[in-house]
């Protein structure tokens, strides 16, 4: 048994990755760099009016100013602005040479049809400068970026529309049990869905990587080492979730030391997920998890997560948010680092949710997040800040 942190330590360290690919730019969400990506132009790639407006010189804004030429977007202007002279310009159009004020229109009087006049004091300069943004081989995202909606137009941008890529990890999942049963299938009275082992697929699917679902494995030797050989030859993760624990029909880790992996940790001072079990071995790793669909989810989010990220050449780093307290809490028990549902209020507080245990898998339907409590921690009074998670 060893604390959080420790676990979380010793998963990442374990991590490398599995090489490199190139794939075209719109398919890469999730997926992570393994380049940096640098700017091929100056943006704006000239100075550009930041609006419909009249292209001046600012000397000249108290005078009758002479309308010489309209510039629409994407044309070049071809007259340079003169004194009392200006240019009708529209949002994004190159700024005429000469010019270093854009007036809005709506600032403007028409005098007559060649002729305006500025109507108020004074004006902003209403223009974009080039290379403002970002200048030619600036580096506009970094290696080791996970890659979200709000990259794709950046690649746009910069012409970046092959890129390369860390491999993603193929992860497989197995659930074990006697009384699960899949989820098509209405249980009998000792029977249960099969929940965790469809919750963790979608999880690792979101973070772009390949996933495999062996199936359910029976409480026996025999049929837990056969769903750990299958899946160890189709994937580089392998999940299992239950029989982790101390049970007469908890095989998981018997069967990972038969198989020669080198078990680095069974059991997390956490809650949910106490018996959580770590190893490596024939370029593999394998979690072992809790069977509660909590417990599953949480240690997901909290330890499997950073390592597939670890291998996908990401640091991964969990956020975090500092909230405070709208009622009070309390436990009874301290021994382990809690993670443990939130909602947040209407006025930015958090508060526990109705949650009876790593069972209750509907309370996390109703969580933003999970509530950090540190072990050794008993009591946390109303207004006190805590760490939460979101979920």
């Amino acid at each position: 048994m060893i604390h959080f942190e420790e676990a979380l330590k010793l998963i990442v360290s374990s991590a490398y990755t599995l090489g490199t690919k190139h794939i075209n730019y719109k398919l890469s969400i999730g997926k992570v760099l393994a380049q940096d990506i640098k700017s091929d132009i100056n943006m704006p790639p000239f100075n550009k009016s930041a609006m419909d407006g009249y292209a001046c010189r600012k000397s000249d804004l108290s005078n009758l100013l002479e309308v010489i030429e309209i510039i629409p977007a994407g044309v070049s202007p071809t007259k340079k602005v003169g004194k009392n002279q200006c240019s009708k310009i529209m949002t994004g159009a190159p700024v005429p040479e000469g010019a270093d004020t854009v007036i809005k229109i709506e600032d403007t009087e028409n005098i007559s049809k060649e002729i305006i006049k500025f109507t108020k004091e004074k004006s902003k300069k209403n223009i974009c400068y080039l290379g403002e943004d970002v200048k030619t081989n600036d580096i506009v995202l970094q290696k080791g970026t996970i890659i979200r909606d709000k990259h794709i137009p950046v690649f746009a941008t910069v012409g970046a529309t092959e890129i390369e890529v860390f491999k993603a990890p193929t992860v497989a999942v197995i659930s074990t049990g006697n009384e699960l049963v899949e989820p098509n299938i209405k249980p009998n009275p000792s029977q249960i869905r099969n929940s965790n082992a469809h919750q963790m697929l979608v999880q690792a699917q979101g973070m772009g990587v390949d996933i495999v679902y062996i199936g359910i494995a029976k409480d026996t030797l025999e049929s837990t080492r056969e769903m750990l050989l299958k899946a160890m030859e189709q994937a580089d993760i392998i999940i299992v979730s239950g029989a982790v624990s101390m049970g007469d029909f908890d095989f998981v880790p018997v069967v990972l030391k038969n198989l020669c992996i080198d078990i680095k940790f069974h059991g997390v001072h956490t809650k949910p997920g106490k018996r959580t079990v770590f190893g490596t071995g024939n370029n593999k790793w394998f979690v072992g998890v809790p069977g509660n669909p909590v417990s599953a989810f949480v240690q997901f989010e909290m330890l499997i997560k950073p390592l597939i990220y670890k291998i996908m050449g990401s640091d991964y780093k969990t956020k975090t948010y500092k909230l405070s307290m709208h009622k009070p809490y309390k436990r009874r028990k301290a021994l382990r680092k809690a993670f443990i549902p939130i909602k947040i209020t209407n006025d930015g507080t958090i508060e526990q949710i109705d949650y009876h245990g790593s069972a209750h898998i509907n309370s996390l339907t109703y969580a933003d997040g999970l509530m950090i409590v540190e072990s050794g921690v008993t009591e946390i009074n109303k207004g006190d800040f805590v760490y939460v998670r979101p979920i």
